[in-house]
């Protein structure tokens, strides 16, 4: 499908079913909704996604956990950045794969390493990583790295690695295959039969194509299941009612706020 047309398929979905009515949760689902924060709270003037000041209101709210995206540097640093430059976020024409950390850190002082975020919040929130489609010049050492890095951390329990292409796995099969989620976009039930044909830790997409008979398959082999992105009321509360096991959103504070809202009132 051309990205254009994706795009508006699923930003017209967005819109319709944020005015279709849902039930209110039950206050068990509600206190277990697993939020995840989809490049942290941004509104790319003053706080740019991926960035610590991005982050930092997740964690002070206590929302469960964040989802951000590695990249290389060629001094083979991973960063925490979703595009393969800093021109759209940034708009600094500045190649990461082609620069060393230390040069990133000068064009690009906001772009936290891997080894900085863990700091911050490993053990803290839970850690959706997403590996890029990008050249990995030395794989080996680009393992040992990753594998060296998540070390202090529990698989599963501290975080997950996510990726669109299930391809890049390889890079991190130092990792039990339960910490390992494929992300689709209108792919849902291709990736969806590889993990579970390789028994994965379960599967995320877009909830348009998380279909009923997808969970039903996901839930007889016992795999986890998240969708996205619950931007408004009523697709939360859809995804809560579903029972999602996470729900992504790129306005994690506003769903939290709702879910806050409505435990108060059934108290």
């Amino acid at each position: 499908m051309a990205p254009w047309l994706e795009n508006f398929l699923l930003n017209t979905a967005d819109a319709c079913f944020a005015l279709l009515p849902q039930k209110i949760p039950t206050q068990t689902q509600l206190q277990n909704c697993r939020l995840v924060s989809h490049r942290g709270e941004r509104d790319g003037l003053n706080t740019f996604e991926n960035t610590f000041a991005a982050f930092d209101p997740i964690l002070e709210n206590k929302i469960w956990g964040i989802e951000f995206d590695i990249r290389w540097t060629r001094d083979l640093v991973p960063v925490v950045i979703h595009d393969a430059d800093g021109l759209r976020v940034f708009s600094k024409n500045f190649s990461i794969s082609q620069n060393t950390w230390a040069q990133c850190q000068q064009a690009l002082p906001l772009v936290p390493s891997l080894e900085s975020l863990i700091t911050r919040y490993g053990k803290k929130c839970h850690l959706m990583i997403e590996l890029k489609s990008e050249h990995y010049s030395d794989p080996q050492k680009q393992k040992t790295i990753l594998k060296n890095l998540l070390a202090p951390l529990t698989p599963e329990q501290d975080f997950h690695i996510i990726a669109l292409d299930p391809a890049l796995f390889q890079y991190v099969d130092f990792l039990p295959k339960r910490a390992l989620l494929p992300v689709s976009t209108t792919n849902a039930k291709q990736l969806s039969q590889l993990a579970l044909h390789e028994n994965l830790g379960g599967f995320t997409g877009h909830y348009l194509f998380v279909n009923e008979n997808i969970m039903e398959q996901h839930r007889l082999q016992n795999q986890h299941l998240g969708s996205g992105f619950a931007n408004s009321r009523n697709v939360l509360f859809r995804e809560i009612n579903r029972n999602m096991d996470w729900v992504f959103s790129n306005h994690a504070l506003a769903m939290h706020r709702i879910i806050q809202k409505h435990l108060q009132r059934q108290l």
